[in-house]
């Protein structure tokens, strides 16, 4: 079992930036492939960014690629997502999850643990 606990959202004007962190229990982290969802109001939830277990290969959605960068520090169990030049639709909640396999998937069926959200909002 994983427990994902996501921080690091707020408030921030177009252009900005933030970096968001999930922190993740158990001994297990360093072989799972990890992941950040967003979600907006009224919309499907949606794959952002996908790492596998050893940050050997990473991949993100066209809509943040340039922009975004996620990565992973094994040894204090923590992915994290860097959001750059964000813009107004960026804004969303933002979930981190966690796959058994090691690897990464885009579809929210494949994933094992989800943390509880964070909600980014950048302003215009």
């Amino acid at each position: 079992q994983v427990q994902l606990v996501e921080s690091g959202g707020g408030l921030v004007q177009a252009g900005g930036s933030l970096r968001l962190s999930c922190a993740a229990s158990g001994r297990t982290f360093s072989s799972y492939g990890m992941g950040w969802f967003r979600q907006a109001p009224g919309k499907e939830r949606e794959f952002v960014a996908g790492i596998t277990w050893n940050g050997g290969s990473t991949y993100y959605r066209d809509s943040v690629k340039g922009r975004f960068t996620i990565s992973r520090d094994n040894a204090k169990n923590t992915v994290y997502l860097q959001m750059n030049s964000l813009k107004p639709e960026d804004t969303s909640g933002y979930y981190c999850a966690a796959f058994k396999s090691g690897s990464y998937y885009y579809t929210k069926s494949r994933v094992d643990y989800w943390g509880q959200g964070t909600q980014v909002t950048v302003s215009s």
